[in-house]
């Protein structure tokens, strides 16, 4: 979709925050760098593994859409209880969240209606959600069958993806369904690439994250 008096040619683009949630070593932040980071293939091979996220962490990605120009901050919220308060203190002023479980823990897989209560209590119920299914590159370790995430998305009315970080396996259409969702429904806030104006900061960038 085009925003009114501004293309792909304009100076100004949308700024958006998206939040990962979901149990810990679902791979939330496998995701978000290969979504950010696509050209870091080393980072993925079969030996690689990243150590549990402490506390937060966030990337940028700058894409268009369809002429709209969007900035896309990216949380990477920590999945363990201990961290849980601080995780979900950051989903307020989200306007979309990646909803992430690991084919072969259910226990991931069970939690996740826990998180969209928290994702409701937070952010209201308007915000738009996807959810993933992660490590489908790992068929032979399944525990949740595809059915049931596709079943339980259906419930919440919301998309539905099975992803491999580690094989870029529906990652990046994940984040375009995610973002056209958001812009669909204008739930964004307009900022200024290219004038940084400290006396019209205020008007023109949202520091209420």
């Amino acid at each position: 979709m085009a925003v009114p008096g501004q293309g792909a040619e304009g100076r100004s683009a949308l700024l958006l925050k998206v939040v990962m949630a979901g149990e810990s070593c679902v791979g939330k932040t496998s995701i978000v760098r290969r979504y950010t980071e696509p050209n870091a293939a080393a980072a993925f091979s079969s030996s690689s593994s990243y150590l549990p996220t402490i506390g937060i962490d966030f990337k940028v990605k700058c894409i268009t859409l369809s002429g709209t120009r969007v900035k896309l901050q990216i949380w990477d919220t920590a999945g363990q209880e201990r961290f849980h308060t601080l995780s979900t203190s950051y989903f307020r002023g989200a306007q979309g969240f990646v909803l992430v479980y690991d084919i072969t823990n259910l226990d991931s897989f069970q939690g996740v209606t826990s998180w969209m209560k928290d994702i409701h209590e937070k952010a209201g119920d308007e915000v738009d959600i996807i959810l993933l299914g992660n490590k489908c590159d790992k068929e032979s370790e399944r525990v949740v069958p595809k059915h049931k995430g596709e079943k339980l998305a259906w419930e919440h009315g919301i998309p539905f993806f099975e992803t491999s970080a580690k094989d870029n396996v529906n990652i990046e259409d994940a984040f375009s369904v995610l973002t056209k969702e958001i812009l669909e429904k204008k739930s964004w806030v307009l900022y200024d690439l290219d004038v940084v104006d400290l006396n019209e900061s205020k008007k023109r960038t949202c520091c209420a994250f």
